[in-house]
């Protein structure tokens, strides 16, 4: 579902960063930080404020990392429960998955 107006921003240097998420008409901010570990993100925090909860921005956020995967050739530890789902969800991100020792 899209949010009309929504705006995903990052911002982040080589060790870490977060994406953010503003819905007009709203001062709460959504966002979704990552650790880098290697060539991988650890996406470790998805926090979405009840005031703009409900409308697909955790989904946005996520959908803004997986992007960036693609496009800067990255991999994703979904550390965090929600970006986990996510992942079980969008079988066809699996090729975005870091390889984690077992």
């Amino acid at each position: 579902m899209a949010i009309e107006g929504l705006e995903i921003t990052h911002e982040g240097n080589a060790a870490h960063g977060e994406y953010r998420a503003t819905v007009p008409g709203s001062d709460a901010v959504g966002r979704l930080t990552w650790k880098a570990r290697g060539e991988a993100r650890i996406a470790d925090h998805t926090l979405v404020p009840p005031e703009i909860g409900g409308q697909g921005v955790a989904a946005a956020l996520v959908d803004a990392l997986v992007r960036d995967a693609r496009e800067d050739g990255f991999k994703i530890v979904p550390q965090c429960s929600y970006v986990e789902a996510q992942f079980r969800r969008h079988p066809e991100w699996a090729d975005l998955l870091a390889a984690t020792p077992s």
